[in-house]
């Protein structure tokens, strides 16, 4: 698997080399079984959350079923490795329709549409951008403003990106699933 599989959620060293550690356990479950992993959150400290957010990779929606079977197979195998001290709740959902933009794949998938953007370090003095999605690359996001003006924002800057419900989005979606 290529490019950024999480999402960092805060700057503490510890919790994301915790997240990359977990990736490395759980990834390898979920490509057998059919989905992508699209990210994984840790959330919380004292009795943690796994957030794991997963896609199909023959493109089909996700059920509850889904996300039930990947549950049951992936709680033991992060139980085996144990590299969360003490207790944890698991959580697998699918991206939804206002998805996050994670992956290279997910910004070239979804250009065209509408994202908001927030950054870790400021860009000509700002951290937050809106526009539309142009694509990317291994290093960097694109986005065109409202003022027609296109921006590059190196991937490895995100906080967090996600797509903006709309309903050119939701129309998109409709179609993908028809198309299945």
């Amino acid at each position: 698997m290529t490019g950024r599989l999480f999402h960092l959620t805060n700057e503490d060293p510890r919790v994301f080399a915790l997240q990359a550690k977990l990736v490395d356990i759980v990834s390898p479950t979920i490509a057998h079984m059919g989905y992508e992993l699209v990210r994984l959150l840790i959330l919380g400290r004292e009795r943690p959350t796994v957030q794991i957010m997963v896609e199909r990779q023959d493109g089909k929606p996700m059920g509850v079923a889904d996300c039930e079977a990947l549950s049951y197979a992936l709680g033991p195998v992060i139980d085996v490795a144990d590299p969360i001290p003490g207790a944890w709740t698991l959580e697998v959902s699918s991206p939804g329709i206002d998805r996050p933009l994670v992956r290279v794949k997910d910004w070239n998938r979804f250009a065209g549409h509408l994202a908001h953007v927030e950054l870790m370090a400021p860009i000509g003095g700002r951290k937050r951008f809106a526009g539309i999605v142009l694509g990317a690359n291994e290093t960097v996001a694109r986005l065109r403003l409202d003022d027609e003006t296109e921006v590059n924002l190196p991937l490895a800057s995100i906080r967090r990106a996600k797509l903006v419900l709309t309903e050119a989005l939701i129309a998109a979606t409709a179609e993908t699933k028809q198309s299945n």
